[in-house]
């Protein structure tokens, strides 16, 4: 529930996005916590079950962890960080309105849930991987979200590799092409909407710092590093803030 204080700065929100050329957005796990999918670093947060196994987060969640550990690794994998009934929320929906009708350049996203794709968005820059993509690490046979949850103990391909998702663990680079496509979309935007993100998380966080643009948009629960130095702030689910300003404001026009 939004509260009435922050009504005032939803109806700004919406007068920034009509009069912005070129909008980016960057989102992480708060995007999709409207559609179920737990964020990471709350108290019941996907990281918090990661104190069930006996390891920290950044270990269990770790190349080298995933290569000694592999059975405990997917144990942990499949019941904590893959959502196959999760469906698209507002906030979703709205951004991918938002490129249909030309006024948003690109998703940058830290999520692995794909959950920007099923809303229809075509410009996704998936920084984490994505947890719909998985490979045989031998012979390199593509497989499914399905296909991990269907099977038991190590999922393994028919030729007896391992198959490892698709996802970006601790220890492992960023993929340097991707990041560099985010950089230019930063660059070249006049107007950054963050959402649903603690800014925590490096590389990530730290494409914040190539937007030069005039209008820097944060909306997030909580604070984050780039509180101070926005244009608007809004403390409130984004998934609501973006039906009101977004999805209901677009209705209205065409009533």
């Amino acid at each position: 529930m939004i509260n009435a204080s922050e009504l005032p700065k939803i109806e700004e929100l919406r007068t920034l996005l009509a009069r912005a050329g070129r909008t980016v957005f960057l989102g992480g796990a708060g995007t999709s916590t409207e559609s179920g999918i737990p964020d990471f670093r709350s108290n019941d947060g996907v990281f918090a079950a990661t104190r069930d196994y006996g390891f920290a987060p950044e270990t269990l969640l770790s190349r080298s962890f995933f290569q000694r550990h592999t059975e405990t690794f997917f144990d942990y994998y499949r019941k904590f960080l893959l959502y196959p009934d999760a469906k698209p929320n507002d906030c979703h929906r709205a951004l991918a309105k938002m490129e249909r009708e030309g006024t948003l350049s690109a998703v940058i996203t830290q999520n692995i849930d794909g959950l920007h794709q099923k809303a229809g968005s075509k410009t996704v820059l998936e920084l984490h991987g994505s947890a719909n993509s998985n490979h045989c690490m031998t012979c390199g046979r593509a497989f499914t979200m399905r296909d991990i949850l269907d099977k038991t103990g190590i999922p393994t391909c028919g030729c007896g590799g391992v198959i490892k998702p698709d996802v970006v663990l601790y220890e492992e680079p960023l993929n340097e092409k991707l990041l560099q496509s985010a950089v230019g979309h930063m660059h070249r935007a006049d107007t950054l909407i963050i959402g649903g993100t603690s800014l925590a998380v490096y590389p990530a966080a730290g494409l914040v710092d190539y937007f030069h643009g005039r209008n820097l948009i944060v909306i997030n629960l909580s604070n984050t590093s780039r509180t101070g130095s926005a244009t608007l702030t809004i403390s409130a689910p984004i998934g609501e803030v973006l039906k009101m300003a977004v999805l209901d404001h677009t209705l209205a026009k065409l009533a």
